[in-house]
C-alpha cells in the first residue's frame, strides 16, 4: 500500500489517458516500458498498476459519461481511490459470456446479484467495475465498496502473486444508482476491449521478469567457480545465456511493433493475444533456465528467480489462458472457431 502514492506521483496510473483528467498522456510504448519495469520488481506490483490503468480507468474513460470521468479519473490517477475489475466468475473463467451475475432495473437504478472471483485489488478497492447481464445484455456498473450488500473477502494461501491482493466480489441485492451505470457499454465486446488493454500491458510486463532471470543467471555464472573456472566459461552455460538474451530481444521487438500499431490505431486483438501468449510462455521458460544455472541456490529467496517463476504461473493464466489465446489465434488464421 505504501507504493501506491509513490506510483501515482510518477504518473503510472492511466498514463496513456489525457492530461485533463490528471493523467500523463503518454504513448503506448512508454506505457509498456512502465509495465516492464514494474514487473522487473514484482508481477504483483505490475498487476496493481495494470488493473488500475487498463481495467478501471480505461473503461471509465471509454464507456463512462463525462461526469463519471471527471469524478473518478483524477482520483484514480492520484491513487486516492483504488479500483478493481469484476468479470470472472467462480464457474465462468474462460467463458465470460456464461456469466450469471444479473442486474435488474428498479426505480432510480439497478439491483445486482452474483459473485466474481480472482479479482485483483478487490478487497482494497473503493470502486469495482462490475459486469452483469441486464435483460440478457452485458453492461458495466460502478459499484462502490460502501454499497449495502457488497463485500470483497480476500483470497488467502496463495503460492503466487503474494504481493497482490486477490479477492472474491459478492453482490447480494446491491442497489446501484442510475448514475453508476457505464452508459456506453453494451454487450460482451466492452469488457473484452478492456482485456485487450490489460493483455497488452502483460505482454510488456513479463519481459521485466525475463530480464531479472537473465541478469541474475549471468551475474551468478560469472562468479560461481567450478572446475577451477567460472561456470560462465563453459559452453553449455553460454548456450543457455545466449538463448535467454535472444528470446528477450525477440519479445521486446514483438511488443515494440505492437505498441507502434496500437499508437496508430491498427493493433488487432489477435495480435495482442499472440504477444501475451508468447511472452508469458517464454518468461516462464527463462526463469526455469535461470534456476538451472543457479543450481540448488536457485531455490533460495536470496535470489528472485523462483518468486518470479511462481508469479508467472498466474500471469500465464489470467487475462486469458495460454490455451484460449492459442484458440483465438487459431481461429484467426484458419477461419474455424474451435472453442466448443
Amino acid at each position: 500500500m505504501d507504493l501506491i502514492p509513490l506510483l501515482a506521483e510518477l504518473g503510472v496510473f492511466g498514463s496513456t489517458l489525457p492530461q485533463k483528467y490528471g493523467c500523463a498522456a503518454l504513448n503506448n510504448i512508454a506505457y509498456g516500458l512502465i509495465m516492464q519495469e514494474l514487473e522487473r520488481g514484482d508481477s504483483g506490483v505490475r498487476s496493481f498498476a495494470s488493473v488500475q490503468s487498463a481495467l478501471v480507468m480505461y473503461p471509465i474513460f471509454t464507456f463512462g459519461s463525462e461526469d463519471q470521468r471527471n469524478y473518478w479519473l483524477p482520483k484514480l490517477a492520484s491513487g486516492k481511490k483504488i479500483g478493481c475489475f469484476g468479470l470472472t466468475e467462480p464457474d465462468f473463467g474462460s467463458n465470460p459470456g456464461g456469466m450469471i451475475t444479473r442486474a435488474e432495473k428498479v426505480d432510480g437504478g439497478y439491483v445486482l446479484n452474483g459473485a466474481k472471483m480472482w479479482i485483483t485489488n478487490g478487497t482494497i478497492a473503493d470502486v469495482s467495475v462490475v459486469w452483469a447481464k441486464l435483460d440478457g445484455v452485458v453492461h458495466g456498473f460502478l459499484v462502490e465498496k460502501a454499497f449495502k450488500g457488497f463485500s470483497a473477502p480476500e483470497t488467502k494461501n496463495k503460492h503466487s502473486l503474494r504481493a497482490s491482493v486477490t479477492s472474491e466480489l459478492i453482490l447480494d441485492n446491491v442497489f446501484v444508482p442510475e448514475s453508476h451505470l457505464l452508459p456506453n457499454t453494451s454487450g460482451l465486446k466492452s469488457p473484452l476491449m478492456c482485456l485487450s488493454q490489460a493483455r497488452y500491458g502483460i505482454a510488456w510486463g513479463v519481459i521485466g521478469s525475463m530480464v531479472v532471470a537473465y541478469t541474475t543467471a549471468l551475474n551468478y555464472a560469472k562468479s560461481r567457480i567450478q572446475f577451477s573456472k567460472p561456470i560462465a566459461a563453459f559452453q553449455l552455460t553460454q548456450a543457455k545465456l545466449v538463448h535467454m538474451i535472444t528470446e528477450i530481444t525477440k519479445a521486446q521487438l514483438l511488443v515494440l511493433q505492437l505498441g507502434r500499431l496500437k499508437d496508430q490505431g491498427k493493433a488487432r486483438f489477435t495480435q495482442i493475444s499472440l504477444a501475451k501468449r508468447n511472452n508469458c510462455e517464454i518468461a516462464l521458460d527463462l526463469c526455469r533456465i535461470s534456476r538451472e544455472i543457479l543450481g540448488a541456490n536457485g531455490i533460495l529467496d536470496e535470489y528472485p528467480v523462483m518468486r518470479h517463476a511462481a508469479n508467472l504461473e498466474s500471469v500465464k493464466t489470467y487475462e486469458g489462458t495460454h490455451e484460449m489465446h492459442t484458440l483465438i489465434i487459431g481461429e484467426d488464421i484458419t477461419g474455424f472457431p474451435a472453442f466448443e
